[in-house]
């Protein structure tokens, strides 16, 4: 039998969306305020799904402890209240979109899981606006 257990976790971050190797004009053009050369933030509420079977000596999928400990250490400490584009090492050359982020959080936490747990993670970059990912 198959159960997901999720955990919540927030961080705040600002970011600017653009490509170095285009024009401002360019980048505003196609990312708008988003280009903003002196960034911009957001409150991102941030979802990590965890499925597996449950374990019959502990009753647990995972240690909900362990799933918080781990969202901290991966993400939190690395992305809160930080400038995106120049202090997280990921996107020094790759676009910081809801989109991209949410794949460096999944692949930051995917290796410290048990590998027949299958993760999701979900991004709300606004309360309106979001992103899953999943393999």
């Amino acid at each position: 039998m198959k159960v997901t257990v999720s955990r919540k976790a927030h961080f705040n971050a600002a970011h600017r969306l653009y490509r170095k190797d285009w024009s401002n004009a360019q980048n505003e053009a196609l990312f708008g305020k988003c280009s903003n050369p002196h960034y911009h933030g957001h409150n991102y509420e941030l979802i990590v799904h965890v499925t597996g079977d449950i374990d019959p000596e502990t009753g647990y999928v995972m240690d909900m402890k362990i799933l918080k400990d781990l969202i901290k250490n991966e993400v939190e400490d690395k992305m809160d209240h930080k400038n995106l584009n120049e202090e997280v090492a990921e996107f020094f050359d790759l676009i910081p979109t809801a989109e991209n982020m949410v794949v460096v959080i999944y692949n930051s936490l995917k290796p410290h899981l048990n590998p027949e747990h299958t993760l999701e993670v979900t991004l709300y970059e606004t309360p309106r606006n979001y992103v899953s990912y999943s393999e």
